[in-house]
């Protein structure tokens, strides 16, 4: 055939790796990208291996562990009203931040968040203190009515659910009914001894209130921070032996009622709180509890590493953490990426969890609205979204975080899985300078390549005290090939995507071709 039959121009470009890296999403730390898609024209080849660069990632994907199940924060009552004002004042801007925040679709400019946890009744991010039965002494609960909640809870997270089909739905008590408790009071306290299994129908019967409204939970979990007692907002002290009860009683209320796919997630408290509560919650009841939930409060990450060892096949996610006003942009980005469970290096995920959450999923600029006298948040909370009264909003460093790491997990295809975080080590004379975490998600079709990711912290910004932020130039070895890139000061999300199992090199010798068309080169791969 004479090349002028050709309908388009194929360039041989030499032999290459088959794997090549087209899609870089980054975050730096004077913003001059902000969740910004390069989008390189030509790719960066996986080539024959040279010497290393002053960084070297070698991800192993021999080594695969837990399914990474997204993103997100909680949609509190005032989240909720502040997202739902949005809606009636600029119903456009809504659904831009909607489809900006929650979008799953592969390739858009969309952080495709999709765990999103909700108070049943009020917490101290709500108007005023309810539950869903006043009454008190209503132990058959005949006047248990899931629509005292406000309105907009409902009907924001339907809206979220019609962009984002993957979302799950994470519910739990802030405190039970104050008549149920030592107190009389939701405000502090603790559960009475002769409520365990009426406070368990309580929590079966909110279970169904969702599914009444198109929302069935994926997890639920008995008591948020079991450990804590605030007279100032709805909060509960229990001990393990009756969150242990409680878990065994709901159990087997949701398992004979149509409710056995929704998971019970135990303890929801701090770090600190591995050995003394955790540990001993799955011991009593470990067939109840499909894992344990962490927040970021009170001890280190590493301690999650002692219930990993205890209970290596239960779950672990992390739920809770927030952001403070007036701290400082990127200082904060850097502790989400080391600790919170972002990046994975020396974080949650890389001490088994499967989520990674913060707090309210928004707030105004002045961490308003929040229960009129509660005292949980000193200097002020900052949500992932700034709303504005206006119909304007922004987003906040919480997100970025979360978005860099979510676009390395979210699925390929549409009814694909979730990224799987994988073996990742770093090597040369400035390891030190990044944090990385590894992922590799599957296909629906079994013979479509798996997309492998990496999200890379950068944080060499200081020389002895002086600021002074370094790009680090760093080889990624994969499969015995290398690439290269350099990476600023900053976050950066880069995939490439490759065959379940290694290319046999002896017998086979990658080639890259390129086809012009409309003046942007795309790649054809071939083998010979």
């Amino acid at each position: 055939m004479h090349s002028s039959c050709l309908p388009f121009l194929l360039l041989f470009v030499g032999p290459v790796a088959s794997q090549q890296i087209w899609d870089i999403w980054q975050t730096t730390w004077d913003r001059s990208g902000l969740f910004t898609s390069l989008a390189p024209s030509t790719p960066i080849n996986f080539v024959s291996p040279g010497a290393i660069g002053s960084a070297d990632i070698v991800v192993d994907d021999s080594s695969v562990f837990q399914t990474v199940y997204g993103f997100g924060g909680s949609l509190t009552d005032s989240a909720a009203e502040l997202l739902n004002n949005l809606k009636t004042t600029n119903s456009n801007n809504y659904w831009a931040l909607l489809d900006y925040l929650f979008s799953p679709t592969d390739g858009a400019n969309a952080a495709g968040l999709n765990y999103i946890r909700v108070p049943l009744g009020a917490s101290d991010f709500s108007a005023s203190v309810y539950n869903y039965d006043e009454t008190s002494g209503d132990t058959s609960f005949n006047n248990f009515n899931i629509n005292v909640a406000p309105s907009y809870v409902f009907s924001v997270l339907q809206d979220i659910k019609s962009v984002n089909s993957y979302l799950k739905i994470h519910v739990l008590p802030w405190s039970p009914p104050g008549w149920m408790k030592t107190s009389g009071s939701m405000d502090g306290g603790s559960l009475s001894s002769n409520e365990v299994t009426f406070y368990a129908t309580y929590l079966f019967k909110s279970l169904q209130g969702f599914q009444s409204k198109g929302l069935t939970p994926y997890a639920i979990s008995i008591q948020n921070e079991p450990q804590n007692s605030d007279t100032t907002y709805p909060s509960c002290t229990m001990s393990v032996a009756v969150e242990a009860q409680i878990g065994m009683a709901l159990r087997s209320m949701m398992n004979n009622n149509g409710f056995g796919a929704v998971k019970i997630i135990g303890f929801d408290h701090n770090w600190s709180g591995v050995s003394t509560y955790a540990i001993p919650l799955l011991q009593a009841a470990p067939n109840s509890f499909a894992g344990v939930a962490f927040h970021c409060y009170e001890g280190t990450v590493s301690e999650q590493a002692a219930f990993q060892t205890a209970f290596p096949n239960k779950e672990i996610y992390f739920t809770e953490c927030t952001g403070s006003l007036g701290s400082d942009w990127w200082s904060d980005i850097k502790w989400y990426m080391d600790n919170m469970c972002v990046v994975f290096h020396s974080c949650a995920l890389s001490y088994g969890a499967s989520t990674g959450l913060m707090w309210n999923l928004a707030l105004d600029g002045n961490g308003n609205p929040f229960l009129p006298g509660t005292d949980s948040c000193g200097g002020g909370c900052r949500g992932i979204v700034q709303i504005n009264s206006d119909g304007t909003y922004s987003v906040n460093q919480e997100f970025y975080s979360m978005a860099q790491a979510s676009k390395a997990i979210i699925p390929k295809d549409v009814g694909g899985p979730f990224g799987q975080r994988i073996g990742v080590t770093i090597g040369g004379e400035l390891s030190w300078a990044l944090i990385v975490g590894a992922y590799v998600t599957g296909r629906v079709n079994p013979t479509d390549w798996l997309r492998y990711s990496i999200v890379v912290l950068n944080w060499d910004d200081t020389n002895n005290g002086s600021w002074d932020p370094v790009a680090v130039p760093t080889t990624i070895e994969f499969r015995g090939m290398q690439a290269s890139y350099t990476f600023p000061v900053g976050v950066t999300t880069l995939w490439w995507f490759a065959p379940e199992t290694s290319v046999n090199s002896t017998n086979a010798e990658s080639y890259a071709l390129y086809s012009e068309t409309d003046g942007k080169q795309q790649p054809l791969n071939f083998f010979q």
